[in-house]
């Protein structure tokens, strides 16, 4: 299997190098996880989401569709939105991936967290930290949406039970929420 690894050119932005070979057998795959440096062995062909579920502990990403058409599985990678189910973890390891649980600061929700609690913006909750981290990347390329822009910007992902309405209420009222952080219990 080929890995595509992105190297700094002359002007500082990522190109892509060209494939590396790997496997068949396991491999080491190191990750930067919610600031973390974390190393696994597996094979090349597990995606993003598998490593991080299986071998890493970070279970706030949903394993749904595997077809990245729900957007429970969406994660932060160097701060775009990305479905972790259609992504190799091998070719996410030169980049910044953040989680849900990088959320949560010593027991005190994220202020999108918080918003999403106070409208009641899940029933089953499965695909609710996939909406958060799509929000959050969301909102920080337009911390001030319109209803449109909204609807717009989140159509990646898609919540079974309908909360629609609470989801629009959480992510429209979070950039009001400042900085505070509220704790938890």
């Amino acid at each position: 299997m080929a890995a595509n690894k992105k190297v700094p050119n002359k002007q500082g932005t990522l190109t892509a190098r060209s494939p590396v070979s790997v496997g068949p057998g396991p491999v080491p795959i190191e990750l930067k996880v919610n600031g973390h440096a974390l190393s696994t062995t597996g094979e090349p062909c597990l995606t993003l989401l598998q490593v991080l579920r299986e071998k890493l502990g970070f279970t706030g990403a949903k394993q749904v569709c595997d077809r990245a058409t729900c957007g429970a599985c969406t994660v932060l990678a160097d701060g775009m939105r990305v479905y972790s189910c259609s992504m190799l973890a091998i070719d996410a390891q030169d980049l910044e991936i953040t989680t849900v649980e990088s959320l949560d600061a010593n027991g005190h929700l994220d202020p999108l967290q918080q918003a999403f609690v106070s409208a009641d913006a899940s029933q089953c909750g499965y695909c609710t930290s996939g909406f958060i981290m799509s929000a959050k990347a969301f909102l920080a390329e337009n911390p001030h949406p319109t209803l449109e822009e909204l609807r717009k910007g989140m159509c990646g992902n898609l919540c079974r039970c309908g909360t629609y309405a609470g989801i629009v209420e959480a992510v429209l009222s979070a950039p009001r929420a400042g900085g505070k952080r509220r704790k938890r219990g």
